[in-house]
C-alpha cells in the first residue's frame, strides 16, 4: 500500500471552482482559464503514488503547482476534484473528505510539516518548540521532555535545548523545526523547500543531514524543491510540474537519462549524468555478453576480460588473456589499480565509481547482485555509447 496516492487532484481556488473544470479537461492554460472563469488553476489532474520509505521531490519552476499539490496530503489546500489518499493503520483514507475527528488525529500524529521559513515561536525555547505538537496533543510535561531533548540529540542541538531562536543561525533554526516534525513521530514528513533560505554551504550540509537522519529512521518525506541538484540528490523519485500539472514522474536517473518532454530535456540539459546514473543504467546485460569457445563469458566487446560462471550464475574465476584475475568488491583497497583484480560492482554502483575503475584499470565491471550472480557488464564502449547518445538527442 503506498503512503500517499493522488489521485486525479485538481484544485482550483475562486467562489465557484467547478465552473472552470470542463476547461480543465480539456488541457487549457491557467491564462485561458482565469480570463474565461475568473478561478485560479492550482493544480490540474494529478496522480502520483509516493511509496512508504520513499523521498519524493515535487519539484518545478515558480508557480509550477508544487506548494499547492503538497498542502493536499494535510488539507491546508482543498481539492476541488479527485482524491488524496494516506495510509494509515493498515487501510487508506482520503484526507479531503474525512471527518473533522479523523483529520485531526492525522495531523497531530500521520503527518508532521518543515516549513521554509522555520516557523518557530519567538518567546519559546528551542526545547519549547521542539515539544510544541506534542504538548497540543497533550502528552504530559515529564515525557514531553524525554521526546524533545531525544530529537534534540538527533539533529545535534542537545546543548541549545534552553536558547531562543533569535540565538541561533539559519542553520541551526532549521534543524529545530526537523526534531520538531520527527517529534511527533509521524510517519509522512512534508517539507516545503524547507532549505531555499539557506546559505549554500549549509543547505548541502543539511541535505546530507537530512539524508542520514532518513537512513536511520524510514520516513516518507515529500520534499518541494526549485531546484535540480537538490532534487537529485534527494530523491528517490522526482515529479517535475509545469503550468500546474505533473509532466514526468520517476526516478532521477530516468528524468535525466529520458526526459519525456523538451521542458523536461531543458531542465536536465546542464546535469552531469555522472552525479545521476547508476550501472544498471548503462550496463550489457548478461544475456548480451558473448560467450567464449570454452564457456567462459567475455565481458566487454573488445574481448579483454572473460568470466567464467558456476551452474547457478556465480561468478568465480577471472581472467585477462591467460592471466587469472582476483574478483573484488569495488570500494575495496587496491581492486581498482591491482593488475592483478578485477573490481566487481554492482546494478546500482553509481556510475561516476565505475569510471574512475575503468580509468584505473583499463577494464570493463562485471555487476553481480546480492548473491554474486553476474548481472551485466559495463565497459568503455557503453559509456562513450550513452555520451554519444545524448549528444545526438541534444543533451
Amino acid at each position: 500500500m503506498n503512503a500517499v496516492l493522488f489521485d486525479r487532484v485538481d484544485i482550483l481556488f475562486g467562489s465557484r471552482p467547478e465552473t472552470a473544470l470542463p476547461l480543465v479537461d480539456q488541457g487549457a492554460s491557467r491564462e485561458r482559464i482565469l480570463a474565461e472563469t475568473g478561478q485560479v488553476l492550482g493544480v490540474a489532474g494529478a496522480s502520483l503514488a509516493i511509496e512508504k520509505g520513499q523521498i519524493c521531490v515535487l519539484m518545478g519552476l515558480s508557480g509550477s503547482g508544487k506548494s499547492t499539490l503538497l498542502r493536499a496530503v494535510n488539507r491546508l489546500n482543498r481539492t476541488t476534484r479527485g482524491r488524496v489518499l494516506i495510509e494509515d493503520e493498515g487501510g487508506q483514507v482520503d484526507v479531503q473528505s474525512c471527518d473533522p475527528t479523523t483529520l485531526r488525529r492525522l495531523r497531530t500524529r500521520r503527518i508532521a510539516m518543515v516549513f521554509q521559513q522555520f516557523a518557530l515561536l519567538p518567546w519559546r525555547t528551542v526545547e519549547e518548540n521542539v515539544g510544541f505538537g506534542l504538548e497540543l496533543r497533550g502528552v504530559p510535561a515529564p515525557e514531553r521532555r524525554r521526546i524533545t531533548q531525544e530529537k534534540l540529540a538527533l539533529v545535534g542541538l542537545e546543548p541549545w535545548a534552553g536558547k531562543y531562536a533569535h540565538e541561533l543561525s539559519g542553520g541551526m533554526q532549521q534543524r529545530v523545526g526537523l526534531a520538531r516534525a520527527f517529534a511527533t513521530d509521524a510517519d509522512i514528513l512534508l517539507m516545503d523547500e524547507p532549505f531555499s533560505a539557506l546559505d549554500p554551504l549549509i543547505r548541502m550540509r543539511l541535505q546530507d543531514e537530512l539524508l542520514e537522519l532518513q537512513r536511520r529512521l524510514n520516513k516518507t518525506i515529500i520534499f518541494v524543491s526549485h531546484d535540480l541538484d537538490e532534487a537529485l540528490k534527494l530523491g528517490s523519485t522526482i515529479a517535475i510540474m509545469e503550468d500546474a500539472r505533473i509532466i514526468q514522474a520517476g526516478h532521477p536517473e530516468e528524468i535525466v537519462a529520458r526526459p519525456a518532454t523538451d521542458y523536461v530535456r531543458d531542465f536536465v540539459a546542464n546535469v552531469n549524468p555522472l552525479n545521476v546514473l547508476t550501472a544498471c543504467n548503462l550496463m550489457r546485460e548478461r544475456r548480451e555478453l558473448e560467450p567464449c569457445p570454452d564457456g567462459w563469458l567475455w565481458l566487454d566487446r573488445r574481448r579483454t576480460v572473460a568470466v567464467l560462471l558456476d551452474e547457478d550464475g556465480v561468478l568465480v574465476r577471472a581472467r585477462q588473456g591467460e592471466r587469472e584475475l582476483a574478483p573484488r568488491p569495488i570500494g575495496e583497497a587496491g581492486a581498482a589499480a591491482d593488475a592483478a583484480r578485477l573490481a566487481v560492482g554492482g546494478a546500482s554502483t553509481p556510475m561516476r565509481e565505475v569510471i574512475q575503475v575503468m580509468n584505473a584499470s583499463g577494464g570493463p565491471v562485471p555487476l553481480v547482485d546480492g548473491t554474486n550472480r553476474l548481472v551485466g557488464s559495463v565497459g568503455m564502449r557503453d559509456v562513450l555509447g550513452a555520451i554519444l547518445r545524448r549528444s545526438e538527442n541534444g543533451g
